[in-house]
């Protein structure tokens, strides 16, 4: 995943080239803005075109699939818990023999 460039920085350095004193980004209107060497404002738009299905980010795949990884994250957490608890019961009330016979298994 990668970050996603301006298009606008590049539009606007095509139409003015060095006589651009300084740029910024209005994210409002999704435009960058820059002024001009004779005191002139010119704008670009961020989008070459609406429908431009652009690279996912991760901060846009956490936007969408939050909800997915947070059930994930949850079951995991659950299965965890279950485990420690059972471990813990059977070697709290477990037959001495049978902790020996889980232990030797392994070496069959």
């Amino acid at each position: 995943m990668q970050r996603r460039q301006l298009v606008g920085h590049d539009i606007l350095l095509a139409r003015h080239g060095n006589h651009i004193s300084s740029m910024r980004v209005d994210r409002s209107n999704d435009r960058v803005v820059a002024l001009l060497d004779d005191g002139s404002l010119d704008s670009a738009p961020n989008l070459i075109t609406p429908g431009l299905r652009l690279p996912q980010t991760v901060r846009s795949v956490l936007r969408e699939d939050w909800k997915l990884l947070s059930a994930w994250a949850g079951v995991a957490a659950l299965v965890g818990g279950l485990m420690t608890a059972a471990s813990v019961a059977l070697g709290t009330t477990a037959d001495p023999a049978m902790l020996e016979a889980f232990t030797a298994y392994a070496a069959y």
